[in-house]
C-alpha cells in the first residue's frame, strides 16, 4: 500500500467490505432516527402531545440507552467470537428491527417506532466493539490513523446522508412514511450483503468465559481500563466529545425551526455542514499527523471546539431575522454564513480531536482486551450522552436559549480539556512538539520506522539546540524518556516541558555525584519497564555546529541494561535562535528565515556489545553528513 493514500484501503477486501458494512449501518440509523425527529418536529400534533424540544432530546437518549446496559456483554462477544460472522448476525438483526419499525410507520404508532429506536441502539451497541477491534487486527500500525480517519469520515458522511435522506423522505406527501419504511429495510439488506465480504478475523480471546451480568461486567470493564491511565483518560476524552456532539446535534431541529425560523431544508443544511466538517477533519488527521498516531492533534482539536463553539453563540445572537425562510432566503440573511462556517469548523476540529484518540486506545490497550476496552468506552459514551440529553433538557427547562446552550457547552469543553490534559501531560507535550515542527520548522523525518514500536531501546543523537528533545519526540511514534544536562533541565518554561515528559536530569560526578547515580538508576528502571530512553552522548550543546566527542556514559548504561542502541542525527537545526553560538540569536534566526528545513535521520540499531562511544559517534556523524 502507498502510505500517502489512505483511500487505497477501500479497494482492499480487508478494509473495503468492512467500511461499507459500518457505513450503511450509520446511514440507516440516521435515515430512521432523523425521519422520526423531523416528523415529530414539523408534524408533532399528528403523532403526540409531547413537546418537540423534549422529544428531540429524549429520542437520542433512548437510542444510546442500550449502550449503558449491553456494552459490557457486546465487548465480551467481540473478543470471544470471530468478528466477520458476528458482523453478519448484527446486520440480520438490523433487518428484523427495520421490519418492526416499518409496522410503526404504517400504523402511525409512535411507540413501535420508539421500540425501533431502542433496537437500532442495541444493533449499534453490539457492532461498536467489533468495529474498533477489527481495525488493529487487519491494518498495519502506519495504516491505522488513515484507516480510522476513513472510518470516521464514512461514519459521519453516513450520518449526514442518512439525516438528509430521512428529513427529505418523511415530508414527501402522501407517501413519506411508506418511503422511509421501505427505504430503511432496503438499506439494512444492502448492509448485510456488504458484511458477507468481510474476511475472517480471529477472536482475540476465544477461551473467554462470558459474564452475562451486565452490571458486574461493566464495573470490571471500567476497572480494567483504569489500570492504563493514558488509555482510560483517552476513553474519558472520547466520551466527552460525544457529550459535546450530542448536545449540539440534539438542538438542530428546534434551532433551525424556532431560532433561525427556517424550514426543514435549513435543518438539513445544518446537519450537512456539521457532518462534512467532521469528515474533513477526520481525513486531515493523516496528513497532519505524518502517517503516525499523533495525539498532539487532540489539544488542537479541543481548542477549536471551544473557540468556534463560543463564536457560534455570538453568531447566533447576531442573527436578527424573525420571518419564516426557506433555504435560499436563509442563506441571504445577515449572519447565516458565519453560523454555517462555525458549524463546519466545529466539525473539522471534532475530527482532529476524535481520530487520534481512537488510534491511541486501539494501540495502547491490552491486545486481548481491545473489544472489552471499546465496550467500556461505549458504556462511558452512553452515560455521557444520556447526561448530555439530561443537561440540555434541564437548561431548556430553566430558561436557557439554544445559543446559550452552545456557549455553555463550549466553556465546559475548555474546562474539561484543561483537566484531562493536566492529568495526561503527554497530550500537551505532543501538541507543543507538533506546533514546533509545523510552524517554526519544516521537519523531514528519515527512517523513523527504525524506532521500535514496542520494547526497550536507547536512542543516541547529536546535541544541537534547546529543542532537540521536542523535535525527536515529534518524530517518534512512542513516548521517550530523555536524559539531559541538569542545567538545561532547569531552564524556565522548558523545565516544565521536560518534567512533563518525564525527562531524566543528569550531572557530572564533579557537579553532583548523587544526581549522576540517580540518573543511571532511573535509566535502568525505564529500560527494565520497556521504555525508550534518549541521550545526547556529547554531554553538552555544540557552540560551533560540530559534534563533540561522545562520552563513556553510554557504555555504563548498556552494561547495566543490554538493549539495542539506535543512532540518530539532527540536521539543519544549527544556527536557529535556540542554538548556542556567538552573535545575536535573533539575527541568526532572521537569516535562516521562517519555516526553515531540518531533518531527523534514524540509523539501523546496533547490538549492545557493538555500541561503543566511538562506533556510535561514527554512525551519528555519517547520518548527519555535512548538513549541520
Amino acid at each position: 500500500m502507498n502510505p500517502s493514500n489512505q483511500f487505497s484501503l477501500l479497494a482492499q477486501r480487508r478494509f473495503g467490505f468492512f467500511f461499507w458494512t459500518q457505513f450503511f449501518g450509520a446511514f440507516n440509523d440516521n435515515v430512521f432516527k432523523t425521519a422520526l425527529l423531523t416528523a415529530l418536529t414539523y408534524e408533532a400534533a399528528s403523532w403526540t402531545t409531547l413537546a418537540p424540544g423534549f422529544l428531540n432530546n429524549l429520542i437520542p437518549g433512548l437510542f444510546i440507552l442500550p449502550y449503558v446496559v449491553f456494552s459490557a456483554t457486546a465487548g465480551q462477544l467481540a473478543d470471544k467470537f470471530e468478528k466477520s460472522a458476528l458482523a453478519r448476525y448484527v446486520k440480520l438483526f438490523e433487518i428484523a428491527i427495520m421490519l418492526i419499525a416499518a409496522a410503526g410507520w404504517l400504523q402511525h404508532d409512535l411507540w413501535l417506532l420508539v421500540a425501533g429506536v431502542v433496537g437500532m441502539g442495541l444493533h449499534s451497541t453490539v457492532f461498536g466493539p467489533v468495529k474498533y477491534a477489527y481495525l488493529p487486527q487487519q491494518l498495519r500500525p502506519e495504516e491505522l490513523i488513515g484507516g480510522n480517519g476513513i472510518i470516521e469520515m464514512g461514519t459521519f458522511v453516513g450520518i449526514l446522508l442518512g439525516e438528509v435522506l430521512g428529513a427529505v423522505l418523511v415530508v414527501q406527501k402522501p407517501w413519506g412514511v411508506e418511503l422511509v419504511a421501505g427505504g430503511t429495510i432496503a438499506i439494512a439488506v444492502i448492509g448485510w450483503v456488504a458484511s458477507r465480504g468481510i474476511p475472517p478475523t480471529p477472536a482475540s480471546a476465544p477461551d473467554l468465559r462470558i459474564n452475562w451480568n451486565p452490571l458486574t461486567e461493566t464495573i470490571r470493564n471500567i476497572r480494567f481500563s483504569r489500570q492504563n491511565r493514558p488509555v482510560f483518560l483517552s476513553l474519558l476524552g472520547n466520551s466527552w466529545f460525544w457529550f459535546y456532539g450530542a448536545i449540539i446535534l440534539a438542538q438542530f431541529p428546534v434551532y433551525a425551526k424556532d431560532y433561525l425560523h427556517g424550514d426543514h431544508n435549513v435543518f438539513v443544511l445544518l446537519l450537512t455542514v456539521f457532518s462534512l466538517g467532521i469528515g474533513a477533519g477526520s481525513l486531515l488527521c493523516e496528513r497532519l499527523s505524518g502517517h503516525k498516531i499523533e495525539i498532539g492533534l487532540v489539544p488542537f482539536g479541543s481548542i477549536g471546539l471551544s473557540l468556534f463553539g463560543v463564536d457560534l453563540f455570538l453568531a447566533s445572537v447576531g442573527y436578527t431575522n424573525t420571518l419564516p425562510v426557506d433555504l435560499g432566503a436563509f442563506l441571504a440573511q445577515q449572519g447565516s454564513w458565519r453560523i454555517l462556517f462555525d458549524l463546519v469548523m466545529i466539525g473539522v476540529f471534532g475530527g482532529l480531536y476524535i481520530v487520534p484518540l481512537f488510534a491511541l486506545i486501539q494501540t495502547r490497550c491490552d491486545k486481548q482486551h481491545v473489544s472489552r476496552t471499546i465496550a467500556g468506552m461505549n458504556i462511558m459514551n452512553a452515560l455521557f450522552m444520556v447526561g448530555a440529553a439530561l443537561v440540555a433538557m434541564l437548561l431548556l427547562r430553566i430558561g436557557f436559549t439554544i445559543p446559550q446552550i452552545f456557549l455553555t457547552t463550549a466553556i465546559l469543553n475548555a474546562l474539561v480539556a484543561i483537566y484531562i490534559f493536566s492529568l495526561v501531560p503527554e497530550f500537551l507535550m505532543r501538541f507543543i512538539a507538533w506546533l514546533l515542527i509545523h510552524t517554526i520548522h519544516d521537519v523531514h523525518a528519515v527512517d523513523t520506522d527504525r524506532i521500535p514500536e514496542e520494547g526497550a531501546a536507547v536512542l543516541v543523537c547529536n546535541h544541537v539546540s534547546y529543542v532537540d528533545a521536542i523535535v525527536i519526540m515529534a518524530a517518534s511514534p512512542r513516548p521517550i524518556r530523555f536524559v539531559m544536562d541538569h542545567r538545561i533541565f532547569k531552564i524556565p518554561l522548558l523545565s516544565w516541558i521536560f518534567r512533563t515528559a518525564k525527562a531524566i536530569p543528569i550531572a557530572s560526578a564533579k557537579d553532583d555525584r548523587w544526581l549522576m547515580e540517580k540518573a543511571y538508576v532511573d535509566i535502568a528502571q525505564a529500560l527494565h519497564e520497556g521504555e525508550l530512553v534518549c541521550l545526547f552522548p556529547e554531554g553538552k550543546l555544540t557552540s560551533t555546529g560540530d559534534m563533540s566527542e561522545f562520552r563513556g556514559g553510554i557504555r555504563k548504561i548498556i552494561d547495566r541494561s543490554p538493549v539495542p542502541v539506535i543512532p540518530m542525527a539532527l540536521r539543519g537545526l544549527w544556527g536557529s535562535m535556540l542554538t548556542r553560538g556567538e552573535g545575536n540569536p535573533f539575527g541568526r534566526s532572521f537569516r535562516r528565515g521562517p519555516w526553515s528545513k531540518l531533518s531527523l535521520a534514524v540509523g539501523l540499531p546496533l547490538a549492545p556489545e557493538l555500541a561503543t562511544p566511538e562506533a556510535l559517534q561514527e554512525r551519528v556523524l555519517a547520518l548527519r553528513g555535512d548538513w549541520k
